[in-house]
């Protein structure tokens, strides 16, 4: 009974390829939903923290939020409140505050 069972499974020559066409599949599903759009969220990311400039609305990834008061190669202050000036380092910058609203909307 064994060997009839053994003898029914015989091994297919193009499974391989079948299972590289596979892994292949999922490898580019893999790219197009999770590595591409990452990619592109930090490339607009750095786009933005270069670009600020006195008077934006930002948000610090602490969840600070104020206006540039100034800015220089490493650091931004930011004017939290009328009088009150925070520095930070530009890479703690997270967003615009205005793209932020708009978001919620």
């Amino acid at each position: 009974m064994i060997y009839s069972i053994l003898a029914q499974a015989e091994p297919q020559g193009s499974g391989w390829m079948s299972q590289l066409i596979l892994f292949g599949g999922i490898a580019l599903v893999f790219y197009f939903f999770m590595i591409r759009p990452q990619q592109k969220k930090q490339k607009d990311q750095k786009k933005f923290i270069s670009e600020i400039k006195k008077g934006d609305a930002v948000v610090t990834i602490g969840g600070v939020h104020g206006k540039v008061y100034a800015h220089d190669d490493d650091t931004i202050t930011i004017e939290v409140d009328k009088s009150t000036k925070i520095k930070f380092e530009r890479s703690a910058i997270s967003l615009e505050a205005s793209k932020r609203e708009s978001d919620k909307s």
